[in-house]
């Protein structure tokens, strides 16, 4: 009984069977390892070519050739540059990659991008509304200053003309800021409460001088002998009722 196990064991066909199984084994190990390595392109790499602006359907065209694929993944704006050219790439040229890797592109867009002005007009100081501006991609120029309330902002304006919260504006547009100077208008009755000052009495003493205002002087009058010379100094001082002392042969200082 123990001997047919052991011969059954050891059997030609028992052993047909455990070799045809390693048989299959090694194939699939073999083809799968030769079959990802041409899947994944391995040990093959193509160096990538300078994109950079050149038109979007030429640069596909030399992507294709060389066995490539290229997409746009972005947009930007450049004004001195014609729309769909390229503006940056990734990869970046002279790198190597596979070909079934993607090289991502962004291209020209043809007007500017716009974007909303925010709530800054009357509701915020320089300082807030210029990192506001910036932040959001922005240009701003130097400040204009006008009548007003330190740094606050009054009014925003493009090439001359202003601008209102919610307007859309174009992304290279330079923004110029009305800042306050603070200073008042004076001739902005806005700014003065006026029922303050009803009723109220200006004294004559505070409205200050007036320029025609003239001044009386007390002359001091001596008789001088002919033969002396008459003093260089005149003595005189103002009063409020200047009167001219009678004649008494002497001689007036002036």
């Amino acid at each position: 009984m123990m001997g047919n196990r052991i011969k059954k064991i050891f059997s030609q066909y028992v052993w047909g069977n455990l070799y045809a199984m390693f048989l299959v084994l090694a194939i699939l190990g073999v083809g799968v390892k030769y079959g990802i390595d041409a899947y994944t392109h391995h040990g093959e790499s193509i160096v990538v070519p300078n994109f950079i602006h050149k038109q979007y359907d030429d640069a596909s065209d030399l992507a294709d050739k060389i066995g490539l694929t290229i997409e746009v993944s972005d947009t930007g704006y450049d004004k001195t540059l014609p729309p769909d050219c390229i503006l940056e790439q990734s990869p970046v040229a002279g790198k190597r990659i596979k070909s079934t890797h993607v090289v991502y592109v962004t291209i020209n867009a043809a007007t500017a991008p716009s974007l909303v002005l925010p709530d800054l007009i009357d509701n915020s100081s320089y300082r807030e509304a210029q990192a506001k501006l910036l932040s959001m991609g922005f240009k701003v120029g130097d400040p204009e200053y006008r009548p007003g309330e330190r740094d606050w902002v009054y009014g925003i304006t493009v090439n001359g003309k202003p601008v209102h919260t919610g307007d859309r504006i174009p992304k290279d547009a330079t923004l110029i800021i009305q800042v306050g100077d603070g200073t008042r208008d004076y001739a902005d009755t806005t700014l003065i409460d006026q029922d303050e000052y009803d009723g109220v009495d200006v004294p004559e003493e505070s409205k200050g001088g007036n320029d025609d205002d003239e001044w009386e002087y007390e002359y001091k009058w001596e008789v001088v002998p002919e033969d002396q010379d008459v003093p260089d100094a005149i003595e005189e001082r103002p009063v409020d009722e200047a009167t001219e002392p009678e004649e008494q042969g002497g001689v007036k200082n002036e």
